[in-house]
């Protein structure tokens, strides 16, 4: 298949063109832009440009309020409360990395709960933020309908990622993010418009049979990561992301896909670490003699360091778009 390939610029100005042209804010555009093009410069295509013919089909049809600006609704000494309102998740979490730069350091851990959110994209997205101002984040996020709990067949989690980020010296940070699927569910839709199979034992179809049809796999369920281990780890974040931010449940949420119906609704909870103070400012030694006990064995390389090979192929070479998406988001954009 043909691909065309746009710098990083032409990439973010045309996800902020489309928005914005399907009522979308100035300031929500380039909120979500930035996120798409960061992930699409990692390799979670998944999250990226792909997912804005439907960002944009939402914002268009008030499925996602694209001019609503989120807000703070309570704060305490180490928790803050904010309230995306319907709109996308990106402008409300932006809220929560300046909150949790303030309340982290001087109390040593803060967190904060969005809620009435939407789709966040690659969790290591928000952990790095906070791991950049010298915090250790971990992000919870939970999502539509995906994964059927362990011995069921109808879906009542989503894919409900996790992040981990922690800050380093003179380096950029340790970021670790995982879908509790065996995959992201962004991967199987890419598959889908794509046309491409998938791999067998990455879902089931709504019979509750392996498939290799992504577009089965859609309609039915995604496989979680470690099996039974893996659905308790789902059913966790389920209810930290959920629960206690007083969001939408995977099975009450909404698909991030279609523009009909509510908006999603569901939540995030992102907790930040102030080191340090736990430390005894010992950290970041402590953290440095663990990686050079990984790296000193010969094959081995910490999480997330392929993001930065990427990132430095993408500054020099651009992104790469297959011909079909570029073709769709061009007449998105008239």
């Amino acid at each position: 298949m043909s691909t065309i390939t746009l710098s990083l610029d032409e990439a973010r100005n045309l996800a902020v063109s489309i928005l914005s042209r399907h009522q979308t804010s100035a300031g929500n555009a380039i909120s979500v832009a930035n996120a798409l093009i960061a992930a699409e410069v990692d390799g979670q295509k998944g999250h990226g440009l792909s997912r804005l013919p439907s960002y944009a089909a939402q914002s268009a049809s008030g499925k996602v309020d694209g001019q609503v600006l989120p807000k703070v609704v309570a704060r305490a000494d180490a928790a803050v409360r904010i309230d995306a309102a319907g709109g996308f998740a990106f402008p409300a979490l932006e809220i929560a990395y300046r909150e949790l730069a303030v309340l982290a350091p001087r109390i040593g851990i803060a967190a904060a709960a969005v809620f009435r959110s939407h789709h966040f994209g690659q969790a290591g997205y928000h952990v790095e933020k906070l791991a950049e101002q010298g915090m250790i984040g971990l992000a919870f996020g939970n999502s539509p309908k995906a994964i059927a709990p362990w011995g069921g067949s109808q879906g009542v989690f989503g894919t409900n990622p996790i992040a981990f980020g922690a800050p380093r010296r003179s380096v950029p940070p340790l970021i670790i993010d995982l879908s509790l699927s065996k995959v992201a569910r962004g991967k199987v839709m890419v598959a889908a418009e794509n046309g491409e199979a998938i791999p067998e034992g990455w879902a089931l179809n709504a019979q509750g049979q392996p498939t290799t049809d992504p577009k089965a796999a859609l309609d039915g369920t995604m496989l979680p990561m470690g099996d039974a281990k893996g659905a308790a780890l789902v059913l966790m974040v389920e209810i930290l992301s959920a629960a206690l931010t007083n969001a939408n449940f995977g099975f009450e949420a909404s698909s991030f896909f279609s523009p009909d119906g509510s908006s999603p609704g569901v939540g995030q909870l992102l907790v930040a670490i102030a080191p340090e103070p736990f430390a005894g400012g010992g950290f970041f030694d402590r953290l440095e003699c663990l990686l050079e006990a990984i790296l000193d064995q010969p094959g081995t390389r910490l999480p997330g360091q392929r993001r930065l090979q990427n990132r430095e192929l993408a500054r020099e070479n651009g992104i790469a778009v297959s011909g079909k998406l570029y073709k769709q988001l061009m007449a998105l954009n008239q």
